[in-house]
């Protein structure tokens, strides 16, 4: 499942000090089981907007991280808190359907 996000920098606050966090907040938090991974989309022509997706082997293992667990990701997930405006936009079971450029769909 991928859990999805946009995420807005507030005056005085930039993209690359987020990123920075993200990397230090993800590294822990890809040691819960059921991680699998997380990235950082820039938003064309708004470059301080991104988009962020957390991806997890399912919605139950997601729920069951615990952040306040590692003081490290508490902090910047509370900076985070005041430094941005964070919008979810949902939690996305995986594809049902793919399609690839060699013409192979990806049914499952």
């Amino acid at each position: 499942m991928k859990y999805i996000f946009e995420v807005r920098m507030k005056d005085g606050y930039t993209v690359e000090e987020y990123a920075q966090g993200w990397i230090e907040a993800s590294e822990i938090i890809q040691q819960t089981p059921g991680a699998r991974g997380t990235y950082l989309h820039r938003k064309i022509g708004e470059p301080d907007t991104l988009l962020a997706i957390a991806h997890w082997d399912s919605k139950a293992h997601r729920d069951a991280k615990d952040d306040s667990r590692s003081a490290k990701v508490k902090a910047i997930l509370e900076k985070h808190a005041r430094t941005c405006e964070i919008t979810p936009l949902g939690e996305f079971e995986e594809p049902e359907w793919e399609v690839h450029p060699d013409g192979g769909d990806g049914e499952r």
